[in-house]
């Protein structure tokens, strides 16, 4: 699933790259997905809404195992 994760998180990376920043995979945990988000992402204050909606629906529609994701520092 890991590999799965990874591969849609690189297309979403160009986008926020494009705002300076990024988006790491920390950890998987039973369908839960654990990301930290990097750059300028980290401090954005749209930084929940691009991780449930935007990076999470994005896991979810391409992944039905995840579950969630949490964010983490």
């Amino acid at each position: 699933m890991k590999d799965e994760v990874e591969s849609v998180l690189d297309t979403l990376r160009p986008q926020l790259m494009q705002d300076g920043g990024n988006v790491e995979l920390v950890d998987i945990d039973d369908g839960i997905v654990k990301l930290r988000l990097v750059g300028s992402c980290s401090s954005c204050s749209s930084s929940t809404m691009t991780l449930k909606m935007g990076i999470e629906r994005a896991l979810k529609k391409a992944i039905p195992m995840v579950r969630c994701i949490e964010a983490v520092e």
